[in-house]
């Protein structure tokens, strides 16, 4: 039988889920403070670890339907992916070994940098075929290695830093970045989860209704994306608003507390 904080895990799932399909990115930063404020998992680390298993979880089903479409660079997003896993392990240690208080402000400080980006517009302009070159290898693992160890730091997919960070290195287009980040969000997120699991810090049971719940919000928010896509400027300045506030949120709990 469910209880309430399991049908709290399938809805913030869900909702997160629903956030990501809408914008394309962003919108696993919210999954650690739901798991903690609305979940109501009282250990940070805990959160955090169950927090990159559904991410990388959700990404992997997502990379699915981006790859049918033919919005993977594999290629540049393999090199991409596992500069940075190898940057997600070195993350999560420095993260499990930091002290919660500490961890937290940190966490909310980078939700603001991450509202910011969100407001700046997005251009859709690229070089479709673009492939994997002495040029922009060296970028691309500069870029990937730094873009995984604070995802792992954190606990989070990092989508946010992914697609500037291969457009950059790459200059391939903005939904090529989208689809191919999918690779090194769920990349990084299982790295990051399995050095938490090693530790005990994940609670398999959230994490499945968590996982449930993302899944078929973004179900949800891919039928509604194409109607939407109007407003997705609108969109970015309503996940901003929220992420400011969480992050104010956060802010307030970690120096009251």
């Amino acid at each position: 039988m469910l209880t309430t904080p399991d049908l709290l895990a399938i809805l913030s799932g869900a909702a997160v889920g629903l956030v990501l399909a809408l914008i394309g990115g962003g919108g696993s930063i919210l999954a650690t403070p739901a798991l903690l404020y609305v979940v109501g998992v009282a250990n940070p680390h805990v959160a955090i670890g169950t927090s990159a298993l559904a991410v990388s979880v959700n990404a992997f089903a997502n990379l699915i339907n981006h790859a049918r479409r033919g919005n993977v660079k594999w290629r540049c997003a393999v090199l991409f992916g596992t500069a940075g896993v190898l940057g997600a392990s070195v993350g999560a240690a420095v993260g499990k070994a930091t002290d919660p208080k500490v961890l937290l402000p940190l966490f909310a400080l980078l939700m603001v940098v991450v509202g910011i980006a969100m407001l700046r517009p997005r251009k859709s302009e690229g070089d479709g075929d673009v492939v994997l070159n002495a040029q922009n290898a060296p970028k691309l693992v500069a870029y990937g290695a730094a873009v995984g160890a604070l995802s792992g730091f954190f606990g989070i997919g990092g989508g946010f830093l992914i697609v500037p960070g291969l457009i950059a290195a790459t200059g391939m287009t903005m939904l090529q970045a989208v689809g191919s980040s999918l690779f090194s969000v769920g990349s990084f997120g299982a790295a990051t989860a399995a050095s938490y699991a090693l530790d005990g810090l994940i609670d398999w049971r959230v994490a499945l209704l968590f996982i449930g719940g993302g899944i078929a919000g973004g179900l949800v928010g891919a039928a509604f994306a194409g109607q939407l896509s109007k407003q997705r400027g609108a969109l970015q300045r309503v996940f901003a608003g929220v992420v400011f506030v969480v992050a104010a949120y956060m802010l307030w709990r970690s120096f009251t507390s």
